[in-house]
């Protein structure tokens, strides 16, 4: 997808643009790896129009805020333009005081007074929440507003329904907006274009030709100085039950009958609606070796940093294919990708045994490196052999150009006025529905970091099992002779 695919799409923007955007918690953690380069890269790209009034406890002036911002955009990776940080640090201010003194709203007020409409956007703990939310509205700052809450929202069905109830009090719904990092993802949004703009696809995207949908998150590094933080989520929340169910609704929705940000969130709802609740006998969790060391982690914690599920699909569509998810730390590889296994034909063309030719299989690469590789059979040389899986795909970068940023179009969402960016409350809820008899932490199985995860897991999808992402999308299979290609192997730039 070209680099600013997203932040220029075509979407009508469903709500009202924002004319300055307030930023609570500008000096932590969140703001400086990803909200101000991100701010800075919308300057440089001449989308960032509206002034930002950053809102901390903190001791930071003006300027103080302003080299905090150079030295987090030089922190992402970017190379200052001069020119283009003068004119995003011309629009830069920041309000000190503590989020629950009524005396800070007061101040906020008064930097954005006369601004017009305000997108008020919360990168604070989630504790915080409903305190700034009352704040905001005892000041009369709900008026002419929307309120932008990120992630979590809630740890479970019951919280996730609280906190909705407080907020709306304070902002209706259609001016509350809930991040999930993965909508803005340029890669994951990417779906619903491969999907849909694909008539070749089309006849084949149900259970008559799928046989298994795998969607993997692996990362290669352990949880480091965020134990304390990680011990309280686990892996289920902190990716699975938000972002990876993202790209499952995505992958399985119906199309949405018109264009707009409502029917897509509508049919989201609608196939997560039709997901059955998870049954433990299809999770296996797993805990790396090593992990109870982490600084912050409790003494004999059974946080999960692997979960492996299999869910079930109750609509016309999807009956009888199984949806598998996985992710962990401390994995094999860094990838985030789908592996779409087709049906095999019902062949005896080879050997006799439709089962020795591997299954056509359609990987979608989210990251590092998005792109799409088809395995298909060919027939090698020698005659009497089986068929081999060949790759062939395309690198999204290499032929589109860079992608924008995730938190690029979600900020640009925000502050424009488009909802398609952001969770649907409906959506929250069959969410936490789907994983409710699975939160309930259980003894994880330990693992060796390096690997897939448990043994157990292994065998959750079947005969054919997981089909493993390698390190790129795009790498040659390693065929030895008269040995078709290990499975999961790809095409070597």
């Amino acid at each position: 997808m070209p680099l600013s695919a997203s932040v220029t799409s075509t979407h009508n923007h469903d709500l009202e643009g924002a004319d300055v955007l307030v930023l609570y918690g500008i000096t932590g953690d969140l703001a400086k790896k990803m909200l101000l380069p991100a701010l800075y890269r919308l300057t440089e790209r001449g989308m960032l129009k509206v002034p930002v009034v950053g809102v901390a406890y903190s001791d930071f002036d003006d300027e103080a805020l302003r080299a905090h911002a150079r030295q987090s955009v030089i922190d992402a990776g970017y190379t200052i333009d001069e020119k283009v940080f003068k004119k995003f640090a011309a629009g830069l201010s920041i309000v000190t005081g503590d989020f629950t003194d009524p005396a800070i709203y007061a101040k906020v007020g008064k930097a954005i007074a006369g601004k017009g409409f305000a997108a008020h956007y919360l990168a604070i703990p989630p504790s915080l929440f409903d305190k700034v939310a009352a704040g905001l509205a005892e000041a009369g700052l709900n008026k002419n507003a929307r309120l932008i809450v990120e992630k979590p929202f809630g740890h479970d069905l019951a919280s996730a329904r609280e906190l909705e109830a407080v907020l709306e009090q304070y902002f209706d719904r259609d001016h509350l907006l809930r991040v999930d990092h993965f909508l803005g993802d340029e890669s994951v949004e990417g779906l619903g274009t491969f999907r849909f703009a694909n008539t070749l696809l089309a006849p084949v995207w149900d259970r008559s030709y799928i046989d298994n949908v795998q969607i993997t998150l692996a990362e290669d590094f352990d949880v480091a100085d965020r134990g304390s933080f990680y011990d309280a989520v686990g892996c289920l929340r902190d990716v699975v039950q938000n972002h990876l169910f993202q790209v499952m609704t995505l992958l399985a929705m119906d199309a949405p009958t018109v264009g707009d940000a409502q029917a897509q969130s509508l049919e989201k709802w609608r196939l997560l609606h039709s997901v059955r609740t998870i049954d433990p006998a299809d999770v296996v969790r797993g805990q790396y070796e090593g992990y109870l060391d982490v600084k912050g982690v409790k003494k004999g914690s059974h946080t999960e940093t692997y979960i492996a599920l299999r869910l079930w699909i109750d609509n016309w569509r999807w009956a009888g294919v199984p949806f598998y998810i996985r992710s962990g730390k401390a994995l094999a590889v860094t990838a985030t990708e789908v592996c779409v296994q087709l049906r095999r034909p019902p062949s005896e063309l080879f050997r006799g045994l439709a089962a020795d030719v591997p299954p056509n299989l359609i990987r979608i690469r989210l990251e590092p490196g998005a792109g799409i590789a088809f395995e298909l059979m060919a027939r090698r040389g020698e005659r009497g052999q089986l068929p081999v899986a060949f790759p062939m795909g395309i690198d999204f970068e290499k032929v589109l150009g860079g992608q924008a940023k995730p938190y690029e179009n979600i900020l640009f969402a925000a502050i424009v006025g488009d909802s398609s960016g952001f969770a649907f409350f409906p959506a929250i809820e069959e969410s936490w529905r789907i994983v409710g008899d699975i939160l309930k932490a259980t003894k994880p199985t330990v693992y060796k970091s390096g690997s897939w995860g448990p043994e157990a897991a292994a065998k959750l999808p079947g005969a054919d099992g997981w089909h493993d992402p390698a390190g790129e999308l795009l790498e040659e299979p390693q065929i030895e002779d008269g040995t078709p290609a290990a499975k999961g192997a790809t095409m070597k730039k």
